[in-house]
């Protein structure tokens, strides 16, 4: 067994120095589980980590008790005492007996992709929702690994896979547990009711709501700052964005819109991160319209495409209308660039960082939307002056008279809208 490496000199260490392990099962591509690896990469940086070996493992299938094998299970404790590793991270999701076999083997702190993932959501969280989801998702990856979890629970504030609004509770009781998540809950469904009010709000100000939805680092919050001039904070690391951001934009003259933008996806997103956060989601699931991001100049696009639309199926917005957005163009040769355009028919290059094709992009968006002002004649009768106050909100009045018994009024409406008064037209 390897030298177990202790909080205390964890803390003296520095940044967690950390052994990543991936497994290839007899025909799976290798090219998928090498670029699966170089994303747990990146994930155990945006979780302050710093790599200091990989071990890939190839097998016919996944060992029952160690996910990898004992003997490259051995193999892996003796790179982390060479290698000082303070924690192994597997990309995949562990069962509660192979976490406990692992860290018998390896000798210290062993975490798989989820845990890894919640761990840098609960870094990200400011607001007090997003707390309260993030340690939801916690306590529901938590609870069936109460028994036995040994080193795992008794290991409070000692790094990765231990931050976060739930680490007070990983050593209470399942009932315990259990009620936390009860009022956890509780208070993201009084947090739902409230968007769903706000939401209400906008939805009778004839208000379209426009969700940005793609894979994490692929662009969203720069483009939410080009087309709305938020002035939200943008990063290239993973998961800036957990907490949907909303602003009011004027399209020129196809009149306002309210764009949200939302919490990036990933492969091999958790699902108890996906039910836990399906408030947030509600966002996208009740968008008008959806602007799928994509970084165009991703090696593996297809396969984020992919991760994406399969959370979009899960959480209900799989029927959503959309707009392939092919983001961070300018990185391409112009070939390539029109490849991917025909590839995605309906869909806009665009560079948020260098704002170009962004009016091509408000085009596309007016049009998918119907909000190009048509010019209407309607009637009412004068006693109707809710009907009446509703055409001034909805549009532009150009005129207003009385003729006879009726009100006619002159206007300029969203083409989307104009059904609504079919009856009154003249």
């Amino acid at each position: 067994m390897a030298k177990t490496r202790t909080t205390n000199e964890t803390k003296q260490h520095g940044p967690e120095r950390a052994i990543l392990v991936g497994l290839c099962l007899d025909g799976g591509p290798r090219y998928d589980a090498d670029t699966s690896m170089a994303e747990l990469a990146h994930l155990a940086a945006a979780a302050g980590a710093t790599v200091v070996g990989e071990v890939m493992q190839e097998r016919r299938r996944p060992d029952a008790a160690t996910l990898i094998g004992k003997g490259k299970a051995d193999e892996v404790g003796r790179l982390a005492e060479q290698a000082e590793a303070d924690v192994i991270l597997f990309d995949g999701e562990l069962t509660p007996a192979q976490q406990r076999n692992l860290e018998k083997v390896v000798g210290c702190k062993t975490l798989d992709r989820t845990q890894l993932i919640l761990d840098i959501f609960a870094r990200r969280a400011r607001t007090h929702e997003g707390r309260l989801q993030v340690e939801l998702a916690q306590l529901g990856y938590l609870l069936p690994r109460l028994a036995g979890q040994g080193v795992m629970l008794s290991r409070l504030g000692g790094g990765i896979g231990t931050r976060g609004p739930g680490e007070t509770k990983l050593e209470t009781d399942r009932r315990r547990i259990r009620t936390r998540i009860s009022q956890v809950k509780r208070e993201i469904e009084r947090v739902r009711r409230g968007r769903h009010t706000q939401r209400g709000g906008r939805q009778r100000a004839e208000m379209p709501q426009v969700a940005m939805v793609g894979y994490t680092s692929a662009g969203k919050s720069t483009l939410f700052n080009a087309l709305t001039r938020a002035g939200t904070p943008v990063s290239n690391q993973l998961f800036m964005t957990l907490d949907p951001l909303v602003r009011r934009t004027r399209l020129g003259d196809a009149g306002e819109v309210v764009v949200v933008d939302t919490v990036g996806f990933i492969q091999k997103l958790p699902h108890t991160l996906v039910a836990a956060f399906r408030a947030t989601l509600e966002e996208v699931v009740e968008a008008d319209l959806l602007l799928h991001v994509i970084d165009a100049a991703a090696e593996d696009l297809e396969a984020r495409e992919a991760a994406v639309e399969a959370v979009l199926r899960e959480i209900g917005a799989g029927d959503r209308p959309r707009i392939a957005v092919l983001n961070k163009v300018d990185l391409l040769p112009v070939s390539r660039r029109d490849g991917l355009l025909s590839g995605h028919p309906g869909g806009v290059a665009v560079s948020a960082l260098r704002e170009t094709g962004l009016d091509s992009l408000v085009e596309a968006i007016a049009d998918r939307l119907e909000l190009r002002p048509r010019k209407v004649r309607l009637a009412f009768d004068p006693a109707e002056g809710r009907a009446i106050a509703a055409v001034y909100k909805a549009g532009r009045v150009l005129g207003h008279e009385v003729e006879g018994t009726e009100v006619v009024i002159e206007a300029l409406l969203p083409a989307r809208l104009v059904a609504r008064y079919k009856s009154r037209l003249r």
